[in-house]
């Protein structure tokens, strides 16, 4: 890390003046929402754990607020921008506030859902202001093709940010929560008030702290695997397991074969269950108990699991204002 002039960092006048230079107008579209205060981002580098030998990635850097403080702070960062625009802007915003770190930065020109390859060195973390509307996959997405990211630090909506962060049992606990804790120990790692953003966002946001787990789940299921049940799981979250589970199993007596296989109770519900608990539900689709040589990672069977009441929609929220831009 070397040491930047205290201007470099982009302040609310930057901001607007670079936006009017460009012709820029936060889209809802695209949920831009640009940062405009310098302490916001330095607090995000800091709770992102940034050191100076990381590679970070960064999503949807728009005018390039967190990109600048990233640069402080790591070795090197790349950008992943879908914008026109607002790509073809930030390597010269870049020079021109640190010159003496452009060549530590990259920018790949694409939509981060579409992108499978990076620039230079594997990334070792993933810190991003993320668009509310695809800010989940988005994130899983990056988790999955890019295992060399050890750690992530997002800023989303605060809903979005409870949800990935629920444990068992919580009424938000769902989807999101589950696939997230697939990759990594989850939780939420502050809050960011409406103030720091152009234009003001509706909603609050969260942050959300992500360290790659050390050790996989155990499992002799694939992720697509432990994913579909998943989703089967909490597309009915009114039903217990049994019920909830009889498409993909292909009817409710192989659902609950399954289940009392993998050791959990037919009449739980999906959000009382751990990711290791699908996980073995997926390894006894059809209904082979785990260690009985169907080459299951030999991890104990689970107790029955009381059932779950809460009804909540799997779904995230919709569309909302958020960062396309840092």
């Amino acid at each position: 890390m070397s040491t930047t002039e205290p201007d470099a960092l982009l302040g609310p006048a930057d901001i607007r003046e670079l936006a009017t230079t460009l012709g820029v107008r936060p889209t809802k579209q695209r949920g831009q929402n640009f940062v405009i205060d310098a302490n916001t981002v330095r607090r995000i580098v800091r709770a992102a754990e940034v050191r100076p030998d990381d590679v970070v990635v960064e999503i949807g850097p728009g005018l390039g607020s967190l990109t600048l403080a990233l640069l402080e702070a790591a070795d090197r960062v790349v950008a992943v921008e879908i914008d026109d625009v607002l790509a073809a802007a930030l390597p010269a915003t870049v020079e021109a506030r640190m010159p003496g770190r452009a060549d530590r930065f990259s920018l790949v020109h694409s939509d981060a859902m579409l992108v499978e390859e990076l620039p230079g060195p594997a990334p070792t973390a993933l810190v991003a202001n993320l668009p509310y509307n695809v800010a989940v996959p988005v994130l899983l997405t990056m988790l999955e093709r890019f295992p060399t990211i050890e750690r992530t630090l997002v800023m989303v909506q605060a809903e979005v940010a409870d949800r990935l962060a629920a444990r068992p049992g919580n009424k938000v606990y769902g989807v999101p929560s589950v696939k997230a804790n697939w990759y990594a120990d989850v939780k939420r790692a502050g809050s960011i008030g409406r103030t720091v953003f152009w234009p003001a966002p509706n909603v609050d946001s969260g942050l959300v702290s992500l360290v790659r787990r050390a050790e996989p789940v155990r499992t002799t299921a694939s992720r697509a695997e432990v994913f579909a049940v998943v989703d089967a799981a909490f597309a009915q979250r009114r039903k217990t397991l049994r019920a909830a589970l009889a498409g993909w199993a292909g009817s409710a007596p192989a659902a609950e074969a399954a289940l009392v296989a993998a050791g959990v109770s037919p009449q739980a519900r999906g959000e009382a269950l751990t990711v290791e608990e699908f996980a073995a539900i997926a390894e006894n689709k059809h209904g082979s108990r785990p260690g009985d040589g169907t080459g299951n990672s030999g991890s104990e069977s689970r107790g029955p699991r009381s059932s779950g009441s809460e009804n909540e929609s799997r779904n995230e929220p919709g569309s909302k204002p958020q960062g396309s831009a840092s």
